[in-house]
């Protein structure tokens, strides 16, 4: 049994959802203690509780604490399977956390479908566009092949989304080198609308590309009006790419009262401050990647394979999310500066 303090580090809900899946990858039961310690109110909310749900179910696990307000949580997985899954995360919990957590779970076990309802592009979260535009294309270098598609959109705080992904088995991947960042050759701002009219995407699209015009970088700019069930919203991404790779994504979301304008602007301003630095990933990409790249010092991708990467953020949820990967697998994850590298104990 491994136990795990959830009041360590960020004290939110990725210890959960990292645990989840990595019981289910490594067939070990776990026991978090002290659950979004750090979070008001503290416990398991209805999307965190959802992710153990899900995982319940790839899993045929036997769960302990699965209650709204459970601060203890104990998961004991069986074998997982593969084959078509749904589930309702709530109306504006997040669908692309859930989507994390159970994605390479499903492809090690070889392959399946998800339906998630709920919110795709809701505050203290990646939007469907990240995770699509710049998630999915990063961890297939470490052979998850996921392929998805939006068929509505759901804005926080209604929510009413629905997303469908299709995650083949996981394949053969060359995991990824950036001790430096990469040369930028192009911008890409996608600006979107859900029940608003497409002057708004308009306006805040034009914004943000006008903002990145002066950096000397080509600017392209993608606009569109997503489908919806009940919900409106408005959000703004700016992804990086470097020889056709996007290493990099900013996102802000509209909320009620705030210009377009302003949407525009705040996302390119988080991207100009990352082309001011030196990291060679954006800080949410940072984060996510650890998992795949304690896999595969794990040797469980195929042949055991280290990797490290220049960080732009050294964040609280990246060092958590470090000592939860160390706590499942025989890996060692060492930061140095702003130098992320994992490697086999």
């Amino acid at each position: 049994m491994i136990v795990l303090d959830g009041s360590e580090g960020e004290g939110g809900g990725q210890v959960l959802r990292s645990a989840l899946s990595l019981s289910l990858i490594t067939g070990q039961a776990f026991r978090l203690e002290k659950v979004r310690a750090k979070r008001k109110p503290a416990g398991l909310k209805a999307q965190h509780l959802t992710c153990v749900q899900g995982a319940a179910k790839l899993g045929d696990a036997t769960v302990e604490g699965d209650a709204i307000g459970s601060h203890t949580v104990t998961f004991y997985p069986k074998a997982t399977k593969t084959g078509a899954f749904a589930f309702h995360v709530g109306t504006a919990g997040s669908t692309n956390l859930l989507l994390h957590c159970l994605a390479y779970p499903l492809a090690l076990a070889g392959g399946g479908s998800l339906t998630l309802t709920g919110g795709s592009h809701v505050i203290a979260s990646p939007s469907f566009d990240y995770v699509s535009r710049v998630w999915a294309p990063l961890v297939r270098r470490w052979g998850l092949a996921v392929k998805l598609k939006l068929e509505l959109a759901g804005f926080f705080p209604e929510g009413g989304g629905r997303l469908w992904a299709e995650i083949a088995p996981v394949g053969p991947g060359d995991g990824l080198e950036l001790k430096e960042r990469p040369v930028i050759d192009r911008l890409v701002v996608r600006s979107v609308v859900g029940g608003l009219p497409i002057d708004v995407a308009h306006r805040q699209g034009d914004t943000a590309r006008r903002a990145l015009n002066e950096l000397g970088v080509p600017v392209e700019l993608d606009v569109e009006s997503l489908p919806v069930a009940h919900s409106r919203g408005a959000a703004v991404l700016v992804t990086a790419e470097s020889k056709g790779q996007t290493v990099a994504g900013f996102s802000s979301l509209g909320e009620r009262r705030v210009p377009a304008e302003e949407v525009g602007r705040l996302a390119a301003r988080e991207a100009r401050a990352w082309l001011r630095g030196e990291g060679a990933l954006d800080e949410h990409a940072g984060d996510q990647v650890l998992l795949p790249m304690g896999l595969a010092a794990a040797g469980l991708l195929g042949t055991t394979r280290s990797s490290h990467f220049k960080a732009h953020v050294v964040s609280d949820h990246l060092t958590t999310h470090a000592r939860v990967l160390e706590a499942f697998l025989p890996i060692r994850v060492t930061i140095s500066g702003d130098v992320v590298d994992v490697s086999a104990r």
